[in-house]
């Protein structure tokens, strides 16, 4: 049975930093695509970051630089470094797992979902 759980959220203030964990169990990270998602209220769901099966990444533009996805294969955990945050960053997040190992970040591309982390970002 496949399951994504996050952890790590919370509050900071502007400029802070974050790291954001998903412990998947049922299946071996290493071997599909991976990703994080965000949703804030009254937006739609976007993609943060991708990690494919062999380790390449993208990122949505306005996260190139600030934010670094990553999994650690022994601990089955996808990893989200978020550094130099700011309000607009407030959402909550989710981490998803493909039925690919090569995938886009379109939400269409992913499954299965945890059920999130909030992150909350004050000025």
């Amino acid at each position: 049975q496949v399951q994504l759980v996050e952890s790590g959220g919370g509050s900071v203030q502007a400029g802070g930093s974050l790291r954001l964990s998903c412990v998947a169990s049922g299946f071996p990270v290493s071997k599909y695509g991976m990703a994080w998602f965000r949703q804030a209220p009254g937006k739609e769901r976007e993609g943060v970051a991708r990690i494919d099966s062999t380790g390449l990444t993208i990122y949505a533009d306005s996260k190139k630089g600030r934010f670094t996805i990553s999994r650690d294969n022994a601990k089955n955990t996808l990893y989200l470094q978020m550094n130099s945050l700011n309000p607009e960053d407030t959402a909550m997040y989710y981490c998803a797992r493909s039925p690919l190992r090569f995938c886009s970040l379109r939400t269409s591309d992913f499954n299965y979902w945890g059920q999130g982390t909030q992150v909350t970002v004050s000025s």
